[in-house]
């Protein structure tokens, strides 16, 4: 246990490590405005690897790509679905077949989107050479998981272009939360004559079709993408932002000053320990609300032997002062996180915890150590590890705070920071000891967050956590008509995970925003999605 007389030694370190973080970008000038335009300059914390909807997997690449592409629905600015490229649509009695109505649109290129795209789509991203790290989504779609395990074809998977404006969607289970689910961008068409031209190319500035608000103009990697009108968006008329500079902010602090500038409109980030003095200083700025998403530790079983034993990442997540993080650290109104699921997710029933959840610190600590000892790890042979990271100012305290925990009871991690991109591309190359990551809801469900454990999940099983009873109870609940009973199947398959120490759950996200207040039309929601289709900015 680390004492107390060391805590402030720690906040003062990294009081410092975040100033000399904020003087290393160099200072970027709003682009210009074309008379006439409304432009908007949007930044984010990390840079985009893709804007492909379906190689693409994080919430970056998503806010721009959902700008881009639309679905069958989309996200209202409350976040809740709406239609999009489906006008209207039906369901089976047994909730297994799904008949979509298409509305008339066009690619940003002219050429219609038909019923065609989506169906193309699918069957690529099912694709086991698309290797798409979200393919497991569309498992629920019939005979998904066997096309993406290359045991059918790609035509067996279910979904069927009855004609152009007609799209049929046949489901391995019921699923009343699709609409929600629709609004992601695995599901999201593709441009079947670009792909087909162009190949995985056909993301690049020149080759880019979309069928959303927006289409690409321009990507500079570093600096910025950049995005104009869609003449062909079917609703074009009622979109206000003519243009939009989306640039990467990795330097929070730094943001928050071209934000004052006015050469940022929005940014999507801000270091949580500087909450109460933006909120004093820029009031009209800062939003902040609770979200859907947790911050959380996995563990690399596939690599590191000393991890595929429950007594060791019991102890290591155990040992975690997680209201010291939250409150001391962090200060942004997260909270500690004892479970997975975070609270306000629909359908859910709530009570799910690790089984030490309730005890205190110290007693943790302590029951930490006799583990880590039962395990065959002390003093003549010490744990030790490397703490993967990305180099965001948040996950950075928390990498600090984690280490100093464990080395309260013997244990040495040496942090590792990376860029974003880099990070998460070493954590899908199993390239980690423990990783440190955020997940937020990809549709408002607790399969969003449960199915991340299952066995045949893939890449973003980040720890390759496989326990058969575990993807049983959630294959159970896939199949259970009663929400109140599918609810009860969920939170005992959390419960299981929990006890497992698959992960290490440490606080609840709070969304961050800097938002001016010459921008019109945001509201803040828990999923935290923002169509620049519903913004305007004032002149």
């Amino acid at each position: 246990m680390v004492s107390k007389s060391l805590r402030p030694t720690l906040l003062a370190g990294l009081g410092l490590s975040g100033l000399l973080l904020c003087g290393c970008q160099a200072k970027v000038s709003r682009p210009p405005c074309p008379t006439g335009e409304v432009c908007l300059a949007y930044g984010s914390s990390g840079e985009a690897g893709s804007l492909d909807p379906q190689t693409s997997n994080l919430v970056d690449e998503f806010t721009i790509i959902a700008d881009l592409i639309f679905g069958l629905t989309t996200d209202s600015p409350e976040g809740a679905p709406i239609p999009a490229m489906a006008t209207s649509w039906e369901t089976s009695a047994d909730g297994l077949i799904w008949t979509f109505h298409l509305r008339d649109a066009k690619w940003s290129d002219g050429v219609p989107v038909t019923a065609d795209d989506f169906v193309f789509a699918y069957r690529r991203i099912l694709d086991p050479k698309t290797a798409s790290i979200y393919a497991y989504l569309i498992y629920l779609l019939k005979n998904g998981q066997a096309v993406n395990e290359g045991k059918s074809p790609l035509t067996a998977v279910g979904a069927r272009a009855i004609d152009p404006h007609t799209l049929e969607l046949t489901l391995e289970h019921p699923a009343p939360y699709l609409p929600e689910l629709l609004k992601h961008q695995s599901f999201f068409p593709v441009p079947k004559h670009a792909v087909e031209t162009w190949g995985d190319a056909w993301v690049k500035p020149g080759r880019y079709v979309s069928n959303g608000p927006y289409k690409l103009v321009s990507w500079k990697l570093g600096d910025h993408i950049e995005v104009v009108k869609n003449p062909y968006f079917y609703d074009t008329k009622n979109v206000c932002v003519d243009r939009i500079h989306y640039f990467p902010t990795p330097d929070s602090v730094m943001a928050e000053r071209r934000i004052q500038r006015g050469e940022l409109d929005v940014n999507t980030s801000f270091q949580s320990n500087r909450f109460v003095r933006l909120k004093a200083r820029m009031p009209d700025f800062v939003r902040a609300k609770n979200s859907l998403a947790t911050a959380y530790l996995s563990f690399n079983t596939s690599e590191i032997a000393a991890f595929r034993d429950i007594r060791v990442r019991r102890a290591l997540s155990e040992a975690i002062d997680r209201e010291f993080i939250t409150e001391k650290l962090l200060r942004a109104g997260q909270i500690p996180a004892y479970a997975f699921v975070p609270p306000g997710t629909a359908n859910y029933a709530k009570g799910a915890a690790t089984s030490w959840a309730g005890k205190p610190l110290a007693e943790r600590q302590a029951e930490a150590r006799r583990l880590l000892n039962d395990a065959g790890y002390g003093a003549t042979r010490k744990l030790t590890f490397e703490l993967k990271v990305s180099n965001s100012p948040d996950t950075i305290l928390l990498a600090s705070a984690v280490q100093a925990d464990w080395a309260a009871i013997g244990v040495d991690a040496r942090i590792v920071q990376n860029e974003s991109q880099v990070a998460f591309a070493a954590y899908r190359n199993r390239d980690f000891g423990i990783g440190a990551m955020s997940w937020y809801a990809d549709f408002n469900d607790p399969v969003t967050f449960l199915s991340l454990m299952k066995s045949d999940t893939g890449g973003q099983n980040y720890g390759d956590y496989k326990n058969p009873a575990y993807d049983a109870l959630l294959n159970a609940a896939d199949r259970e008509p009663d929400g109140a009973k599918r609810a009860d199947i969920l939170k005992r398959a959390e419960q299981m995970m929990l006890a497992d120490e698959a992960i290490a759950p440490i606080y609840y996200v709070v969304n961050r925003n800097l938002v001016s207040p010459k921008v019109t039309g945001w509201v803040d929601n828990v999923s935290n999605f923002h169509r620049a289709r519903w913004l305007c900015v004032k002149k």
